[in-house]
């Protein structure tokens, strides 16, 4: 498949599994996150979390859980849009400031720390690991700067999953994806 081929695919494949991603929206299920996280991820730190935006799956309790066992926390903050992306510590209460994208994301003098685990948000994911990001490369980049050193998860709904993501050369994979409902090692 040509490279416009596949981001035609992949556009199209956003599309579709944005629309599922809304439909599955659930307040619960970010604790079902906390539920299914793996024992063999707890007492990884730092812990590079998200903040939501639109229907990504919520994972503040799960980072209030990491936290709570001892985790330093990090939240990403893009300074342009074609940027990097940092991870600058942050702690529950502390205030945000929204990022290149709107994001809220720490001040951009909070300290930045190289995270051990990577919680990333997708559009859709498939067992064997490949993930379909917004569609910018944000966490390619990351996921490639940071490895080995650095463990990717992506955090979906079930109803996320696909029997295979298109996926091109430059597109990282996951270690595991956590749902509401299971931990998958990826493949």
């Amino acid at each position: 498949m040509t490279d416009a081929g596949l981001d035609r695919l992949k556009t199209e494949v956003r599309r579709r599994m944005r629309a599922a991603r809304a439909a599955a929206t659930d307040p619960g299920a970010a604790l079902g996150l906390v539920a299914s996280f793996p024992i063999e991820l707890k007492g990884l730190s730092p812990v590079a979390g998200y903040w939501p935006m639109g229907s990504e799956l919520d994972p503040r309790p799960l980072l209030t859980a990491l936290a709570e066992d001892g985790a330093a926390i990090a939240l990403p903050r893009v300074e342009t849009r074609a940027g990097m992306v940092r991870f600058l510590q942050w702690r529950a209460g502390e205030i945000l400031e929204p990022d290149a994208f709107g994001a809220p994301a720490p001040p951009a003098s909070a300290r930045e720390i190289v995270p051990r685990l990577i919680l990333t948000p997708l559009v859709a994911f498939d067992r064997a690991g490949r993930r379909l990001g917004q569609g910018g490369g944000h966490y390619d980049r990351i996921l490639a700067t940071l490895r080995p050193g650095a463990i990717a998860a992506g955090l979906a709904y079930a109803a996320q999953e696909m029997p295979e993501v298109p996926a091109g050369a430059h597109d990282q994979g996951l270690d595991w994806v956590i749902t509401e409902r299971e931990a998958i090692r990826c493949a």
